[in-house]
């Protein structure tokens, strides 16, 4: 099959290049050359970007178009009404989210549950409240222009090697450099996890089946609890880390934010009780499989080796506050 990919080199995106090339697809990517330019030198590019440069693809047909960089309806319209008024494109796949849904505090959401609304869809800026009914206007656009050709994936936390967000490296990092670890809540509370290589074997595999709708696509096939990824985390890199939880109420005493400062983890209470409880039981049926994690551990300790020391952390606790907090907690 002939593949076009809307960005195509950072994360998701080279993950996604990495697995059709693997499967004996052609690819070509569609992004502006300026994250990691030259990383697919085999692989026809076409620079540009969607506002502006369209008729750059015109002339060009391809079996499907992945878009993983869509966060404004505005600008996903261009692509998806340009490709289709040009016919360059059978099939177009949206990245979307499990944000997308209203609520994440009913256990097992699946595909069928209310997405989010804006007040204002005009509105073009991202942020925690905008972010997944902005996703849900993209994925309107695509279902509108596309039909039954839309196809529609609704990834959780993506996790893995080259992830910009460190919202999962911090856990392997920090475990590796061990010591008194502060971790989230308890051992038994639920995260869910996918990682981008897993993500894009199943959405290369989805487009090879010709197959439509909404799916929802995280992880891992059984409850991953934060204490077995912790000791996964220990096990793969030999550290002598002892895992500090640090309960809910201490950590509202202590303005530990979920997600930001403790990375994967949100309290299993209140909106976000199901949020490491999505169900997926329609994407493995369709074809999701899973890496072991420790193979995920394994790589992300690999290539988060090969950062600069001075990588600037988007996401975790800094040691300072981490020591500050774990004094606290032994008080």
């Amino acid at each position: 099959m002939n593949i076009l990919i809307i960005g195509g080199t950072r994360f998701l995106g080279r993950h996604l290049v990495d697995s059709a090339l693997t499967r004996g697809h052609e690819v070509c990517l569609f992004n502006r050359g300026k994250s990691n330019p030259g990383l697919f030198a085999q692989v026809e590019t076409i620079i540009g970007d969607r506002e502006h440069d369209l008729g750059k693809l015109t002339g060009h047909a391809w079996d499907a178009v992945v878009d993983t960089c869509g966060y404004f309806p505005r600008i996903v319209r261009l692509s998806a009404s340009g490709l289709r008024e040009a016919g360059s494109v059978g099939r177009y796949v949206f990245i979307s989210s499990i944000s997308a849904y209203a609520s994440l505090s009913k256990i097992e959401v699946n595909e069928s549950d209310p997405v989010g609304k804006m007040d204002d869809e005009s509105v073009e800026e991202v942020t925690g409240e905008t972010y997944g009914p902005l996703k849900v206007l993209c994925e309107k656009v695509v279902q509108e222009t596309y039909g039954e050709r839309a196809l529609i994936i609704r990834p959780g936390l993506i996790v893995g090697p080259h992830d910009p967000t460190d919202r999962f490296t911090y856990w392997p990092v920090r475990v590796a450099r061990g010591g008194d670890v502060l971790a989230p809540d308890r051992p038994a509370v639920l995260t869910q996890i996918i990682d981008g290589r897993d993500l894009a074997d199943f959405t290369i595999k989805l487009i090879e089946d010709n197959a439509t709708g909404i799916y929802n696509a995280t992880g891992p096939d059984y409850e991953l609890t934060f204490g077995t990824l912790l000791e996964t985390c220990k096990q793969i890199s030999g550290s002598d880390a002892q895992f500090k939880w640090a309960g809910v109420e201490f950590m509202n005493q202590n303005n530990v934010a979920p997600w930001s400062d403790l990375p994967a983890y949100l309290p299993d209470v209140g909106e976000e009780a199901g949020f490491a409880r999505v169900d997926i039981s329609k994407a493995i049926h369709a074809g999701l499989t899973f890496r072991p994690l420790k193979d995920t551990v394994g790589a992300t300790i690999a290539w988060a080796n090969t950062r600069p020391v001075d990588h600037e952390w988007q996401a975790g606790l800094k040691p300072e506050r981490e020591q500050e907090l774990l004094k606290l907690l032994h008080t």
